[in-house]
């Protein structure tokens, strides 16, 4: 355990010299990735709800549940945060170069990273819910990690714990939760507040006529009067 612990000391000195040998419109963007990037995912989470809302009723819980499951990600990513008194390495690295952003006060422990934690679970749980999205959200997650690292405020095996718990903790969460939400939102579709339908769609479009053939053909079978 001390040899890995080790390797991710170097790896962050290396990332941090890196970060400061680059130029400074480059820093900044880290920066304001690092801070702003998970707005993104918040944005994909409205657009796969909206998209979802002609779908069928197990694509809309699914749309549901992923920003459920990317929070009860960042819930278990702080609980064993809280349980690990790991020092940031902004403050526990010997000869570190300046992080390029504030370090993290006293007590906001580093393991694992909870930036990291929240876009791990945003890219599974997206990635669940929409199918072929998974190559844009899996690489804003690492660039999220990597980005914590970048900035000096996480140790690379914090980065890498939060990214795997957070998308096991979704995945999990997701396959748990998919049948009672899906009986929810049928629920839902069905009810008579025209807000509760409007949130939760009104699925697929059925076209007029289909509606009309099983009249006519129990007509036929029976016969007019």
């Amino acid at each position: 355990m001390e040899t890995l612990l080790d390797l991710s000391d170097r790896l962050y000195l290396d990332v941090l010299d890196f970060a400061h040998s680059t130029p400074h419109w480059f820093q900044w963007l880290a920066e304001v990735w690092t801070e702003l990037g998970l707005l993104l995912f918040g944005a994909l989470f409205l657009a796969g709800w909206w998209r979802s809302r002609t779908g069928a009723s197990g694509a809309m819980a699914v749309a549901f549940l992923a920003p459920l499951a990317t929070a009860f990600g960042y819930v278990v990513s702080e609980a064993l945060k809280s349980l690990i008194d790991e020092e940031r390495p902004c403050r526990a690295v010997a000869g570190a170069p300046a992080a390029l952003i504030d370090c993290p006060a006293y007590g906001d422990w580093s393991f694992p990273s909870n930036h990291s934690a929240i876009a791990g679970a945003a890219a599974v749980a997206l990635a669940l819910s929409w199918r072929g999205i998974v190559w844009l959200t899996v690489p804003m997650a690492i660039l999220m990690a990597f980005s914590r690292v970048f900035v000096g405020v996480h140790y690379p095996h914090d980065v890498t714990a939060g990214l795997l718990l957070g998308g096991l903790v979704a995945f999990l969460f997701m396959r748990a939760a998919r049948r009672p939400m899906t009986a929810l939102v049928e629920t839902a579709r069905s009810s008579r507040s025209a807000a509760v339908v409007w949130c939760a769609g009104r699925g697929p479009a059925t076209p007029a006529h289909a509606s009309a053939r099983p009249e006519r053909r129990s007509r036929a079978r029976h016969g007019a009067y």
